[in-house]
């Protein structure tokens, strides 16, 4: 089998480097293409992947924009599908439902945010879904009985002990091992399903840089561009050190889903500051079951310092968040043996769905 896995987020390609590692082990296939965003082409080339960047520039961030590029990847998409003779799509993007239809190929799609959050995704690719597979956590509306589920969460698919261990060489040249070290990262909220959703203000960073900075070293990353007076804050190094930076880091601090999830499964206490904030099955799990994580609104930015201080008040606060990962982690699947099964034995699985 041949298996074409689009790649639209740097997130995109952790979840899926195992899987297709574990395709190539027994035998299969796969295309890996991409669109360019943040530092994904980054991670593919220093880990060795070969791929297709289907668009070599950004997009713009408006409504036309985002859809003129929708656009133009489904053109080329047909095209290459075409041309290597694919079986199966698989991807985190939706808009790979309607190319995967006009081939008359099945389209999987691995997500993880609760589809009612976003009824314009559902409504207008739902259709084009063959089967959706998320974590337990996840509500997933009318596109239910499309919908195959497992216990875990996309983040362990490569970042649980199996296939991630951390390495403090990898950050040992900016990292201080004898004092504590602060990580902040700021998303670049604009994709369609952000609209509306706002994150760490200036203001707000400014406040959480002088509540950190008599306690250890503070390092910024960031997708937007970030203002002068926080560059020496940043935190420069290659795309895939970051999980060695987050697992080592003694507190996060961001706006970001994904990393707040990959730091809560690493162990490292997370703090999420967005409007997201309550609506998502997968980090409310990782907040509310395992105490990894918490997020806040951005009408309470008192709550979030007043969070901070907490945190940095706790005795061994490492060792406590060891504790409640390992809890974790006892209780979840290897999502990439579950997921590679699915995929080679896809036909098995869909007739006997009810068995997940």
């Amino acid at each position: 089998m041949k298996y074409q896995f689009y790649l639209a987020h740097p997130a995109h390609f952790h979840l899926f480097k195992n899987i297709v590692g574990a395709l190539h082990s027994r035998n299969h296939e796969t295309l890996i293409t991409i669109k360019k965003k943040d530092v994904l082409e980054q991670l593919l080339r220093e880990n060795g992947f070969n791929f297709l960047n289907i668009l070599q520039k950004g997009r713009s961030n408006s409504k036309f924009g985002i859809l003129l590029g929708v656009l133009q990847r489904a053109m080329k998409h047909l095209s290459i599908a075409r041309k290597y003779s694919v079986d199966v799509i698989v991807s985190s993007a939706a808009e790979m439902g309607p190319i995967a239809r006009l081939l008359g190929i099945p389209f999987i799609n691995i997500f993880e945010d609760d589809l009612t959050l976003f009824p314009n995704y559902s409504r207008i690719f739902g259709p084009f879904i063959d089967t959706l597979v998320v974590p337990i956590s996840c509500k997933t509306g009318h596109l239910e009985k499309k919908t195959i589920k497992y216990n875990g969460y996309q983040e362990l698919a490569y970042l649980s002990p199996e296939y991630f261990v951390a390495d403090y060489k990898r950050v040992e040249n900016f990292f201080d091992a004898k004092r504590k070290n602060f990580l902040l990262r700021f998303a670049q909220l604009s994709a369609w399903h952000d609209t509306g959703i706002t994150g760490l203000s200036e203001g707000v960073c400014e406040k959480i840089i002088d509540i950190l900075k008599p306690h250890g070293n503070i390092f910024i990353t960031s997708e937007a561009p970030l203002p002068s007076k926080y560059e020496n804050y940043r935190l420069s190094i290659p795309a895939s050190d970051m999980h060695h930076a987050l697992y080592f880091a003694d507190l996060y601090i961001g706006d970001s889903q994904t990393m707040t999830a990959e730091a809560a499964v690493l162990g490292t206490p997370a703090l999420r500051f967005n409007d997201f904030v309550g609506k998502l099955g997968y980090l409310e799990e990782l907040e509310n079951k395992y105490a990894l994580t918490f997020g806040i609104k951005t009408s309470e930015p008192e709550k979030l310092f007043s969070k901070v201080t907490e945190l940095l008040s706790m005795h061994d606060l490492k060792g406590e968040w060891k504790k409640r990962r390992e809890i974790m982690l006892t209780e979840k699947v290897n999502v990439v043996d579950f997921i590679t099964d699915l995929l080679i034995n896809y036909q098995d699985k869909i007739l006997c769905k009810n068995k997940f």
